[in-house]
């Protein structure tokens, strides 16, 4: 097999083992496709920059990006998707002094936002 011919296969190998960005971890669950619609009509943009719904660069929330890789949300519920609904969707149960308005988010929309966000 030539050097060039054993790259390739090498790379292809390589390529054919890594998870797309917009797939979520195993063991999410929603529809990731449906929560990034769902994400703009909750306005969830206008206050945070997330990844892949356009809009401007506000500041008001933390931005959305790499919540699959965070250890707690906000700051202090260990990083879960089950958490994170629950964050979702009663931001006020979990920290009385948060910024973050409840907005009559619904169980389903909330699995789905948060499988979108865990894709990210």
């Amino acid at each position: 097999m030539t050097p060039m011919r054993c790259a390739i296969l090498m790379t292809l190998a390589l390529l054919a083992g890594c998870k797309g960005k917009d797939s979520p971890a195993p063991g999410v669950q929603g529809d990731p496709e449906r929560g990034k619609m769902v994400l703009t009509q909750y306005a969830c943009h206008a206050c945070h920059v997330i990844p892949g719904i356009a809009g401007s660069e506000v500041y008001v929330g933390r931005p959305l990006d790499g919540l699959a890789r965070r250890k707690y949300i906000a700051g202090q519920l260990p990083a879960t998707q089950a958490n994170l609904v629950r964050w979702i969707r009663d931001p006020q149960s979990v920290d009385p002094e948060t910024a973050m308005p409840a907005m009559g988010v619904t169980e389903r929309d909330a699995l789905d936002i948060s499988a979108y966000l865990l894709s990210q």
